[in-house]
């Protein structure tokens, strides 16, 4: 190889240098996730990823995500969340209220995106909708007020019906203002709320023998505890199961009044936050869109005929 062509080979190799030694170096961001457990977070987090990858994030490429699952045991929330906080993490998704309230307590910095939230002004997490303030946005499931429409739908399911149960998770900091309007509308419509409160990895079946022994005539189980075996019990006492979570139908209930999915909002607001956005900065977003899903196969094993006008403004009737 002649001088020229060398110099002109290794000045271009130098100037190449610095742009291959950036691209190995730069950092990599870490998104952490946490939940619960009840429901499971493994779907959340399969929707999740699937979305991050619509708007240009890969896990073999370009992000990183760090899940945490409390298996359904409140207590060990904070300590997920210290646990990710001292990993640095560059943005927090907080499925439901219970981990959103333990991401918020383990963090004035870090910015957290909540997700399947319910009611975050009631509950603290933001000052206003329209501006969270601090380090939280995200996506709510709703405020207070939806949370009665799945007592209505008991009165339409069950005209006669009197009394009900609701299946409300002791660890959630949104239980005590969900309770409060389930009971607001139950006695509007002449209807009797028995609230069940447990822990969410507690056995159930006390708390569905209970439900019986009052006579209940359908059980309302809160999001946050949803569980397959709780759905299994209300099925094998005969009652019809309601919820806002549509897993519910989906694994055996009766019905759902459920928040469309909210994985590409959850998504957007990652992609935001990882190009300099701040949470302060970016309204919470509410659900456009609600579903109405029915399971007509649970009705038919307990012996309940679902009214046509349900049937009819239903979105998804499993059959």
């Amino acid at each position: 190889m002649r001088r020229r062509e060398f110099l002109a080979f290794a000045g271009g190799a130098a100037a190449a240098l610095p742009v291959a030694a950036s691209a190995q170096t730069a950092k990599q961001p870490t998104v952490g996730v946490l939940g619960l457990g009840n429901p499971p977070i493994e779907p959340f987090v399969k929707g999740l990823r699937e979305a991050l990858q619509a708007v240009g994030y890969s896990e073999d490429r370009n992000i990183r995500l760090e899940v945490r699952s409390a298996g359904g045991v409140a207590a060990r929330l904070p300590e997920l969340a210290a646990e990710l906080v001292r990993f640095k993490v560059d943005a927090i998704v907080a499925f439901q209220t219970p981990a959103a309230t333990a991401a918020k307590q383990a963090t004035g910095e870090i910015p957290i995106v909540m997700a399947g939230v319910g009611d975050p002004v009631g509950t603290g997490l933001v000052a206003s909708l329209a501006r969270p303030g601090g380090n939280v946005t995200g996506t709510t499931v709703g405020s207070v007020e939806v949370a009665g429409k799945l007592v209505e739908l008991i009165r339409e399911l069950l005209p006669a019906a009197r009394r009900f149960a609701v299946l409300a998770n002791e660890s959630d900091p949104f239980t005590k203002p969900y309770l409060a309007e389930n009971e607001r509308v139950a006695r509007s419509i002449g209807l009797e709320m028995d609230p069940v409160m447990v822990r969410p990895a507690a056995p159930l079946e006390a708390a569905f023998a209970s439900m019986t022994d009052k006579r209940a005539e359908a059980v309302i189980i809160q999001g946050s505890l949803v569980r397959k075996d709780g759905i299994d019990l209300a099925l094998r006492h005969r009652l019809p199961s309601l919820s806002a979570n549509a897993g519910v139908p989906r694994s055996g209930g009766l019905m759902a009044y459920a928040a469309g999915a909210y994985f590409r909002e959850t998504a957007a607001y990652v992609d935001k936050i990882l190009k300099g956005a701040k949470p302060a900065d970016l309204p919470v977003s509410f659900p456009t869109k609600f579903e109405l899903i029915v399971n007509l196969k649970t009705a038919q094993q307990i012996g309940l005929t679902v009214p046509p006008t349900l049937l009819t403004r239903a979105d998804e009737v499993i059959e």
